[in-house]
């Protein structure tokens, strides 16, 4: 239950608790932690990331959801919580790398998506009438060398080595503190993000729920893993 003395600072976006603290975007973090699992891990020969795409209902068809989006050759991202606001926000960020390659000749840098995406978000933590983004990214991809960013629906974003988003991330973080090493390779990172996610479901589990997509540092460039990929890692 709400404390009753919080009560009426939920009510706006624009609106401090006397502690510092906006309740609307602690709401919408709710919303991510109850997302689906996503884990990026960088590798010694690219990144990876993994997602569980959640199937629930028998007659649905698995391949019609998609949680890791392309945004450029050399960069892609996966998402927890609203997958419609995140859906929004990788369009954003495939325009903007696409208006860098017009511009310039070349390939965006993955920070610079990353700022302004997250500049983007920012925007709906402060104005009224708005709401904040009920997602967080994790963005990967190559440029100078592999890279891995969390960004977080208040704005903020991070760097990491390897991390989790979503249901279960709790789990998944200490898992990978445990198990993740800088000199893994790709093939190695892919075995332990499908062993985390089959630890955070359980029973639930079914090779169809996966997600694969890795971007190697030799080619830079995005590849989705087919189901008979992703099978020959379970």
């Amino acid at each position: 239950m709400e404390a009753p003395e919080l009560m009426g600072y939920d009510r706006a976006i624009t609106v401090f608790t006397p502690d510092g603290r906006l309740l609307q975007v602690e709401y919408a973090r709710k919303t991510v932690s109850q997302g689906t699992t996503a884990i990026g891990m960088v590798c010694k020969d690219g990144v990876v990331l993994i997602t569980d795409k959640r199937v629930t209902e028998k007659l649905l068809v698995p391949t019609s959801i998609e949680k890791i989006h392309q945004i450029d050759t050399h960069i892609g991202a996966t998402m927890s919580g609203l997958v419609s606001d995140g859906r929004v926000l990788i369009e954003r960020a495939q325009d903007e790398a696409q208006k860098h390659r017009l511009t310039y000749g070349e390939p965006s840098d993955i920070l610079s998506i990353v700022r302004s995406l997250c500049d983007y978000m920012q925007l709906y933590t402060q104005y009224g009438g708005m709401r904040p983004f009920g997602v967080s990214l994790l963005i990967a991809g190559v440029d100078e060398r592999p890279k891995l960013y969390l960004t977080e629906l208040s704005g903020v974003y991070f760097e990491y080595k390897a991390t989790a988003i979503g249901e279960g991330s709790d789990t998944a973080i200490k898992m990978l503190e445990t198990n993740y090493k800088e000199s893994m390779t790709m093939e190695q990172g892919i075995k332990l993000g499908i062993r985390i996610i089959k630890k955070i479901l359980g029973p639930k589990f079914k090779n169809e729920r996966l997600e694969v997509a890795v971007i190697p540092t030799e080619t830079k460039k995005f590849k989705k893993l087919t189901q008979k990929e992703i099978d020959k890692y379970i």
